[in-house]
């Protein structure tokens, strides 16, 4: 008897080019790639987009999902699909935030995850 194995998932580079495709592909605005590698135990990067209105956030969020299927990768999760404001999409190793502009600006993920990485203020910076 044949037995199939499964086959190895994708790795997150694939993952994370097909996500980026399919943003491109329904024309998403401003993608952000933040590495939270050793910053979350829950993903290992961030993906941030906007969207113009509602319906193309979640039509962006129907496409990375789409992409995703694909390439053999089911979503853990989907959340906001009804309001359509901030999609998330949970891809395991990647989180992609679909949001409006406005409430993009108003939660800042990409301040929230990229506080540490500028180096302190040296005294040399300081005006005298």
């Amino acid at each position: 008897m044949k037995v199939d194995l499964p086959s190895p998932p994708p790795s997150v580079p694939q993952l994370l080019a097909s996500v980026r495709q399919a943003t491109e592909d329904l024309k998403a605005k401003d993608l952000v790639e933040i590495d939270v590698r050793g910053r979350s135990s829950v993903a290992d990067y961030m993906i941030v987009v906007s969207g113009t209105s509602t319906r193309h956030v979640k039509s962006i969020a129907d496409e990375v999902v789409r992409f995703a299927k694909n390439i053999d990768v089911m979503p853990l999760g989907v959340e906001g699909e009804r309001e359509a404001e901030w999609v998330l999409v949970d891809l395991g190793d990647i989180i992609v935030h679909v949001m409006l502009p406005r409430v993009r600006e108003f939660y800042a993920l990409e301040r929230l995850w990229t506080v540490g990485d500028q180096p302190p203020p040296s005294d040399d910076d300081e005006v005298a």
